[in-house]
């Protein structure tokens, strides 16, 4: 399975953005899908994560009331709604799963490595 990550952009402090994340091949249904960011400068980070077993939902403490992850099995994506977007947000935004049905909790999130890595989508937030 490879990751398509889409919809980030340019957005104003205390906007909001919906990332999408498409399966290029394969199919997302059925696996745990994370969100992780990488800002300039800094490592990699999760965001949030989508359990496919169980419908459970994490979230980084960060994101925490901000960020909602969810799913579209009909249209097999995974989306990442940002709202109250803040200038610590900005980053490039990534999707990946290790095709596992589970998520684990932060800082974990992926039971295994994950498959692949998208190229990532821009979020740039400003004041």
């Amino acid at each position: 399975v490879q990751f398509a990550e889409s919809g980030g952009g340019l957005v104003q402090s205390g906007g909001s953005l919906r990332l999408a994340c498409a399966a290029s091949r394969g199919r997302l249904d059925g696996y745990a899908v994370a969100w992780f960011r990488q800002a300039p400068g800094q490592d990699r980070e999760g965001v949030s994560c989508l359990s496919a077993s169980d419908g459970l939902k994490y979230y980084a403490d960060a994101v925490k009331g901000r960020f909602t992850i969810s799913r579209d099995n009909a249209k097999d994506m995974v989306y990442l709604e940002m709202n109250g977007l803040k200038s610590e947000d900005t980053a490039v935004y990534y999707c990946t799963s290790d095709l596992s049905s589970y998520c684990l909790s932060p800082p974990i999130w992926l039971r295994n490595d994950p498959v692949d890595w998208g190229r990532g989508t821009q979020v740039t937030v400003v004041s």
